[in-house]
Parts: structure tokens; sequence; C-alpha cells
């Protein structure tokens, strides 16, 4: 990959003397992180016609995860982007899925209304998340996009925000982007600086809660005869609890490529084993095996966890926490944080990437709305993104514990809300729950809305500022000429 277009030295903010920069020229926006979401908003910005440039740590790409699912509320955006037939080209709807013991006996099951579609316009998609990530990646301009680049400091002041990489280089713009996951290095050199000012909540400084492991693979084709659910048009997904002993999940879905992508959760706390995994500093390919190994027979309809395991690379399977937690702070400054470096939702509802993608829709949204670039309005900007996604992503962390709990909870009380959910709570509450949660579908202001879909009344767009007072001043010329 190229070399940052911009290298400079960087000033200390604190010696300068130089008047506030204004600019007709959009701001030149630098990401730091090629996850979902910098690449989506690295897409996002390229359609806006905004300069950026995109800088990941890694030399080269390999995202973590197996399975994934999109909601609703993201799709109308691929959709508005030209990007859902390549989506759907790699994915499978999921409708429905199935409940399990340890012992293949029914739990519960859960399945969408029939008239679902109709009025949601989406089914919800799965598949393997490097795809989704090979297929953004390849969207962005490689001159725009710089590898093996970790942050090691920052500076910002009101000409511009400086990046100083691991390598020596440096990279300065207008706007910064911390898009480089739960362990950002944006956030931690931007809360140090807030620290030291006292400007940092103390809630802010306190570690995230771990509460779970995964280890998520998916398998090479596999045969129909032997595995014939790689064959249905909706993809076919088991969900199978472990008993009081085993404080296991394990969970597998079916994808395109006659492939099953594979999630072994583990509780902590309530097992020696599970904590030994989480003390474990060593999560290798070798660790990973020793992992699988004690867990090869584990039974799923089609026979057990090893056969999915046999079929697996052992260099593509990874190990996660799945961390949770809500950081107050999300700018500062000509510096914003987006996904998970500003927020980490448990994946149990899905939400953490959709959420992730939402935000750089938004972010792009106010940072289109930017004009002229200056320091004032940089961060006026900023502030905005953040008023707008903060109570949003703080209402659905309730939800994502609740559904923690149903999938992965092996105490009493969590094997009997299991029960009751999936059992005695009646479809039309759960079509009325459905239809809240896809009911916000944010898109990009400054390109033509995605065509409506179902019947569901969505929450309107916010209109870009930009465009309005743009509007209004045509208005005004063409009068004035008149």
């Amino acid at each position: 990959m190229s070399e940052p277009s911009e290298t400079i030295q960087p000033a200390p903010s604190s010696s300068s003397t130089v008047p506030p920069v204004t600019a007709n020229k959009p701001p030149h926006v630098l990401i730091g992180g090629a996850g979902l979401a910098g690449l989506f908003l690295g897409i996002l910005l390229e359609r806006a016609g905004i300069p950026y440039e995109i800088f990941e740590r890694s030399a080269e790409p390999r995202p973590l995860g197996a399975i994934m699912c999109l909601s609703p509320n993201i799709l109308p955006a691929f959709e508005q982007l030209g990007l859902m037939d390549e989506l759907l080209s790699f994915s499978k709807p999921t409708i429905s899925g199935a409940m399990l013991t340890d012992k293949l006996e029914p739990i519960g099951k859960y399945s969408a209304n029939a008239n679902c579609s109709d009025l949601i316009g989406y089914d919800r998609v799965l598949f393997a998340r490097p795809e989704l990530h090979d297929m953004l990646f390849k969207k962005i301009p490689k001159n725009k996009i710089h590898m093996s680049k970790k942050v090691i400091s920052l500076d910002q002041d009101q000409d511009g925000v400086t990046v100083t990489f691991d390598d020596n280089t440096t990279a300065h713009g207008d706007i910064l982007i911390g898009a480089d996951g739960a362990h950002s290095a944006v956030r931690q050199h931007l809360y140090k600086t807030l620290e030291k000012e006292g400007l940092l909540p103390e809630s802010d400084t306190k570690d995230m809660s771990k509460g779970y492991i995964s280890l998520l693979g998916t398998t090479s084709s596999l045969d129909p005869v032997k595995y014939p659910g790689v064959l249905e048009k909706e993809s076919e997904a088991f969900y199978m609890i472990g008993d009081k002993d085993t404080p296991y999940t394990w969970v597998t879905f079916t994808i395109p490529g006659n492939r099953i992508c594979w999630n072994v959760i583990i509780q902590l706390g309530l097992s020696s084993t599970a904590d030994d995994q989480a003390a474990s500093s060593d999560w290798t390919n070798q660790d990973n095996k020793k992992m699988m190994d004690e867990i090869r027979h584990f039974k799923t309809p089609y026979g057990t966890m090893g056969d999915l395991f046999d079929a697996t690379d052992i260099e593509k399977v990874s190990k996660v926490y799945f961390e949770d937690k809500l950081f107050e702070t999300w700018n500062h400054g000509r510096t914003v944080l987006i996904g998970d470096a500003a927020h980490m939702l448990l994946p149990s509802s899905g939400s953490g990437a959709v959420n992730a993608m939402q935000d750089a829709v938004l972010l792009a949204n106010h940072i289109y709305d930017i004009k002229p670039t200056n320091f004032k309005n940089v961060k006026t900007a900023l502030s905005d993104y953040k008023n707008e996604r903060f109570d949003a992503i703080k209402d659905q962390y309730p939800q994502s514990h609740m559904s923690a709990k149903l999938i992965y909870g092996h105490t009493l009380w969590e094997r009997i809300l299991r029960y009751v959910v999936f059992n005695w709570l009646p479809k039309s509450l759960q079509g009325k729950q459905l239809a809240k949660d896809t009911a916000y579908r944010p898109q990009a202001n400054f390109l033509p809305e995605a065509a409506k879909r179902g019947s569901l009344d969505i929450i309107r767009q916010r209109p870009s500022k930009r465009i309005e007072e743009e509007e209004k001043e045509a208005k005004k010329h063409a009068a004035a000429t008149l």
C-alpha cells in the first residue's frame, strides 16, 4: 500500500498562535482502523467527494470472527450504495432457528411471522464475516488505504490533527476518526491527554466487562449428503445449550458454498475450564486446538462438533472475548470515535457490526454538513454526531444483555427465562418488538434514498443541513435574477 499522502512533523498544540483556518474545500479525514466501520465510512466519504485516508495497524487484513448477521437497520444503506446484490451473493436469509439441549432435545424455536417480510421489507441476512470485510476492502482505492500503520501519538489544535505512526511517519488532516476496535489506539491516546487535563470521566478509565469467550470458525465446502441443511435457501440455525455442568453454548449456521459457520461460547465464572481459558495469554492456533479437542464430543444435529472442526482450517479459527462497555467520551477537538472504539455491545443480538456501520452513516452525514471547514464547524459536527447517537446506543445495552442471557446464560434463572421466552411469549408481542427494533434505518442524506421496502412506518431521515442551506441560497439567487 502507498505511504500517507501528507507527512509532516507534529507541532505542539499549546504553542500555536496561528488564527483559525477557514477553507471552502471539504475536510481531509484520517480514519484509524480498516475494520467494518472504517471501511464503510471510507465508502461513504468516497461517494460524498470528501478526501480521506485509512490507516490500519496490521500488515494485511484478517478480520476476526466467522458468523455475522445484518438486519434491516443497515441494509437500506447497503442498497443505497449499490452493495446489496453483492452482499446477497454470499449471504443467506435467517428467518428461523431451533434451541436444543446438549442431548439435542428441543428447548424452543424462534421464527418470523408469515407477514414479516411484507411488514419489514427485508430479511436478516447471515454470512461469514471475512467475506463482508473483503467486499468492503476492495471498494477502497488502493492509494487511500495504508497498512502497518500503528498509531503511537496524536496532536490536535485549531489548525488540524497530526497522527504519528510506529514507522516514524506522520499524517495530517482536519478530522481523526478512531474506528480501530475495542482496544482502540486512537481512544487510548486521546484519553491519556484528557485524563492529564482532568477532562476524562472516571467511568471511562474502567476496564471493559468480560462475560464470555468465543471460539469461531467456518468449514470448507461440506458433503450435502451428510449435511443436507447446507442446500437450503434459508440459513439453518441451531443453538445447543449445555447442561448445568457444561457452561457452553455452541451454534451452527449454514451459509452459501455448502459451508457451516460455527461458534462455541463459554460463560465465565461458572467453571474452572472457562476461567482457565480466560486466564490463558497464549491464544495461538495450538491453544485453540487444545480447546477444540476438549469439546469435540459436543453433539449437533449432523454429528459432533469434532466433525466440523476437522473440516475447518485451524489458521482461520479465532478466539475472542465478548466484552461490553459504553464509553461516555466519544469526541474531543478534531477527534471522534465510532463502532467498538466508542461502544462495545455483547454480540448476542447481532447489533455490534450494525451499530458500527450506522455510526459511519451518521458521522458521514455530519461531516458532509461541515462548510466552511474550520475548527468551530468541525467540533460542532462531531458533537452533533455524538449527541444524535449516544442515547440510541445506550438504549440497546439492556437488550444485548438480555439476548446474551437467553442464548449463552447457564444460571438457573437464565434457563427458566429462556424456556419462557421461546415457548410462552406471544407471537404478536414478538412481532411488535421486531417492528420497533427495525424502524430505525439511517441512510446517507447526501445521496438519493433507497426505495422504501415493506409497509412498516420507519423513522424519518434527518435532512442534510448543508443541502437545505444550499437550496435556500439557490432560491434566493434565482429570485434575485428575475
